[in-house]
This record gives structure tokens, sequence and C-alpha cells, in this order.
């Protein structure tokens, strides 16, 4: 990879090794993500997916391979400087105090989770902050306090907050946590619009369930183990041979109308493990 920043690359990692103590979480993943890509980050629970998203995110730097964030290369550049170009979306994320809709979104102006009494919103940040609202179908609520809120209505609004700071980069860690179908599916939707939006902003999303995934996911990344099972295009990366390697268990990948979806693949009646290795017995 050329040691200068490419302006087409959002995100870049090359080769990159995380330790925590003395385990190795991940180990030599390479991802490069360029303007307006929307990947998807696949595997198992505990396959490194939220480390991974914490070198994304500019949160962490890597113990050894090199990780570029809107061409800036971690640990050379300051990184609470370099998240607000980065839009965060977690379904997790903490409010201290009953915030209105509208005033969720202004915090992601100030990157916290309150808004101080001595920060006062411009007239142009308090009209994109409805803009984007109105964008996620949610103006009409913009007075509602966040604790009278649905799950699915908290999600959208937390996108509101993370694109009002007009990103390049969106990350969204499992936006579907606790959502019913119907609000999972309005959601997706309000992702698949951003493209349309947004047409220059990159985004990466971390899911285990392929269901979960917005019908404009153009590639993927497939990990297990901290490491790299596949990569590229969505179409082909996807597959049941990649989700079946990254769980460890036979799973047959359907792909209908734009979306994916996932189940055991039946034509196997039992899965052993030998040395570490899945090795499926036919029915």
């Amino acid at each position: 990879m050329n040691n200068q920043p490419n302006s087409e690359r959002v995100l870049e990692l090359e080769d990159v090794t995380f330790r925590r103590e003395s385990q190795e979480i991940i180990s030599g993943v390479s991802l490069s993500v360029g303007v307006g890509e929307h990947w998807a980050l696949l595997g198992a629970n505990g396959a490194g997916k939220s480390t991974l998203m914490g070198l994304c995110g500019a949160v962490n730097h890597p113990s050894s391979g090199t990780v570029r964030v809107l061409g800036e290369r971690l640990g050379r550049v300051e990184l609470q400087a370099l998240r607000r170009f980065i839009g965060h979306v977690n379904p997790r994320h903490n409010i201290l105090s009953p915030l209105t809709i509208r005033q969720v979104v202004l915090t992601g102006l100030t990157g916290s989770n309150h808004l101080s009494a001595r920060w006062k919103p411009t007239p142009e940040e308090s009209n994109s902050a409805d803009a984007l609202l109105d964008e996620m179908g949610l103006i009409h609520k913009a007075a509602a306090c966040w604790p009278t809120l649905s799950q699915g209505e908290r999600g959208r609004t937390l996108i509101a907050r993370a694109l009002i700071t007009a990103p390049k980069l969106l990350l969204l860690d499992e936006p579907c946590t606790g959502l019913d179908i119907a609000a999972r599916e309005q959601l997706l939707e309000t992702i698949d619009i951003l493209t349309r939006t947004h047409p220059n902003m990159a985004s990466v999303l971390v899911t285990h369930h392929l269901e979960e995934l917005p019908a404009t996911t153009s590639h993927a990344l497939v990990i297990a183990d901290g490491q790299t099972v596949a990569a590229g295009p969505a179409a082909k990366t996807i597959s049941s041979e990649n989700i079946t390697a990254a769980f460890k268990h036979p799973i047959e990948v359907e792909y209908r109308h734009g979306r994916w979806a996932a189940r055991v693949d039946r034509s196997f009646r039992s899965v052993l493990y030998k040395d570490s290795e899945m090795v499926a017995v036919p029915a």
C-alpha cells in the first residue's frame, strides 16, 4: 500500500494487530473503505468486531500495523479532534438526563450525552437538527423527551445525532439491537435512504445477524477469532461458505429481493470439532 494517504479512501487498516495484555484479539486484519462505500462487519460474538470498530472510530491505537482514518494515521494525530468527523451510532448510548429529541441530536455537536447550561446552539445548528429530524420522520416529536421514545425512535434519533456534524464516515454498532421486526425494517429503510441524502459518506455497520443488513450494503468483511475470513463486494463475500466458516456452524445464506437471510443447513445432522476445526456430518 502507498505510504501517502489516498483521498479516495475514507478508512484504511493494513495488517493490523491488537493485543490486550497477553491476548491477541485482532491478528493481521486489513480493510480499505472508499468514499460512498457501505461495509458490513460480520462475525460471531467474541470474533473481535467491537475491537475493530474501536480502531475504525479512532478510539484505540493498534498494537502493530497501520490505521488511517480520513487520511490521518493513528499515532500521528490527536484522536479527539479526529473523532469529530466520525459519526457513531450506538443503541446503548446513555442519556443521563431527560433531554428532548432535538436536544439529543444537538449533543452530537458537543460529543457528549448531555447539554451544558452554558452551551447554546446557533440558529443554524438548531435548523440543522430539525432538518435531520425531518429526514428521520421525527420532526413531529422534536419536543418529546427521550424516556418516552420507542426503541425504534431512539435508533433514528441517534442516526440524526451522528449526522449533525456532517461526518465523512458513519459507524453503526449493531443498530438494530432490541428492535422488533417492524422497527428494524423502519430503521434499515432509514439507513438505505442515507445513500441518497449523503452520497459521499462511507459507513461500516457491525452485526452478527444477516437479516439486519441494509439493502444498500456494498461490501463486507467477515471475521472469526480476530482474523479475516473474507473481504470484498457483498454479493460474493456474504456466502454460505464464508458465514459457515465464521460462525463454525453449517449456515445456508439466502439473498432475495436485495436482502440477506441465514438459516441452519439441515443437510447436516451434526457438527463435530476436531483440532479446533469444524467437521460437518451429512444427514
